[in-house]
């Protein structure tokens, strides 16, 4: 998996590319832990070029949300594939995450 930063305005970008898998998700965690951990943070996911979200990748999303939860902080996954908006919606994600 390759993970892109970037700052646009106020909020982080982030280009996500490949998988989130159990293989990827604890480098993702890492990767993003920086940008989540603010008061008041902005995470914008652009799934635009990632093609799969294991369970693992899933636990990872919920941990940032309720980061985002506590801190007063947003997330907005954005360019959802129908591949995973479908796992997101048997998973019950879709009704905890933001999805744009």
């Amino acid at each position: 998996m390759e993970i892109k930063c970037k700052q646009e305005n106020e909020a982080t970008v982030v280009d996500l590319i490949g998988r989130i898998d159990t293989n990827t998700s604890a480098d993702f965690q890492k990767e993003l832990e920086e940008y989540y951990t603010k008061e008041g943070f902005s995470l914008i996911l652009n799934f635009e070029n990632l093609d799969f979200v294991s369970s693992a990748g899933l636990r990872v999303l919920l941990l940032i949300q309720k980061k985002a939860n506590a801190l007063k902080g947003k997330m907005l996954i954005k360019n959802v594939k129908p591949e995973i908006q479908e796992v997101f919606e048997m998973t019950g994600f879709s009704g905890i995450l933001t999805i744009e």
